[in-house]
């Protein structure tokens, strides 16, 4: 269970809280022991003010003339995150993009298990990939019961999104990062994320032309 101090956290802390936690690992894979939080906030590139406003959120950290002890840190901020755990997940859409997922390391390296790949393209049905034997898609909300999962990705295409969804739904999963390029519909209580690649383009594009506008490069 989380201990929060105030569970109105708003998101942009909790991608900065994500944030200190990688380099909080980096530092320490360095042999680094203790940090200001001057230096973390120079590391993460934000002001050390906000670090200290982030993590009060949570609980008091650090040592006054000292800093903030890294793993002390780490682990403390991993654990009101819910990273202090397991999370099995499962994935629907076994093309290109989740592929790519399923032999990604990183995704056990930070806790999060593919229990299950799904499709629902006959010729890929039966493939082993990393390890994992290609399900039918009309299996999910079974085989979600049978492998105790609590996360579903969506990488299939725009047009069957919702009804990969409605499959995660029926099976009783609890979150849903959705990579699909489409809004799909959930009850209240399922938690959905939306990564879309094309958003952060347009995003860039538009800095970078206004940067030009500005005559910021030469």
């Amino acid at each position: 269970m989380l201990n929060l101090k105030n569970e109105k956290i708003p998101r942009a802390t909790i991608g900065r809280l994500s944030l200190y936690v990688q380099q909080l690992e980096i530092l320490e894979q360095q042999g680094e022991k203790v940090i200001s939080s001057e230096k973390l906030a120079k590391i993460c590139g934000v002001n050390p003010s906000q670090i200290r406003k982030d993590l009060a959120y949570f609980g008091e950290f650090g040592v006054r003339g000292v800093g903030y002890y890294i793993y002390e840190l780490k682990q403390a901020i991993k654990k009101s995150l819910g990273l202090d755990r397991i999370w099995k997940v499962v994935l629907v859409g076994v093309g290109n993009l989740g592929r790519a997922l399923l032999r990604h390391n990183v995704l056990i390296k930070r806790g999060f298990i593919v229990v299950g790949a799904f499709d629902c393209d006959p010729f890929k049905i039966g493939e082993e990939i990393a390890g994992l034997e290609v399900m039918c898609s009309s299996n999910l909300p079974q085989k979600i019961k049978e492998l105790d999962a609590e996360i579903g990705i969506i990488t299939t295409p725009q047009e069957r999104a919702q009804r990969a969804a409605n499959y995660l739904i029926k099976g009783g999963i609890k979150g849903i990062v959705n990579f699909a390029p489409a809004r799909i519909t959930v009850p209240s209580h399922i938690v959905v994320e939306y990564v879309d690649f094309i958003n952060h383009l347009f995003s860039t594009a538009f800095q970078i032309s206004l940067n030009q506008a500005k005559g910021m490069y030469s």
